[in-house]
């Protein structure tokens, strides 16, 4: 259970990482994505990469 937790809360952080450089207009890959420039994205990217650190956090107590 406490390496299906890691894996998840990793990609769960990689994702809202992702999610943040692209609202922020930081990352603008792919090019054609909907998502860049766009700050809610990098808000639903924090959001998600919060989830991420608690699954992480969780897998090593």
């Amino acid at each position: 259970m406490e390496r299906l937790l890691l894996v998840l809360g990793l990609i769960a952080l990689a994702i809202g990482l992702l999610w943040v450089g692209q609202g922020l207009g930081v990352i603008a890959w792919p090019a054609s994505s909907f998502m860049i420039n766009q700050l809610q994205w990098a808000g639903y990217g924090a959001a998600l990469g919060a989830v991420g650190l608690i699954l992480i956090w969780q897998s090593r107590r």
